[in-house]
């Protein structure tokens, strides 16, 4: 399974009604969102190095 930032959540549209559920995947995130995570006051210990994994894991990918 993917590694997530935190939990997924359902967001309603309140014009139409309808739910859609977003997902925080790592992956999915740019460089500087998690850079900026990282350098945060509020940033957990684990969440930080789930951050830095994924950095390293971006960077081991570029020089393939």
């Amino acid at each position: 399974m993917p590694v997530k930032l935190k939990a997924s959540q359902k967001i309603r549209s309140r014009a139409t009604g309808k739910t859609r559920t977003e997902h925080y995947y790592l992956k999915c995130m740019t460089l500087k969102e998690l850079n900026d995570y990282i350098e945060s006051s509020s940033a957990k210990k684990k969440v930080i190095q789930k951050c830095k994994n994924e950095i390293t894991r971006r960077s081991k990918w570029k020089q393939i």
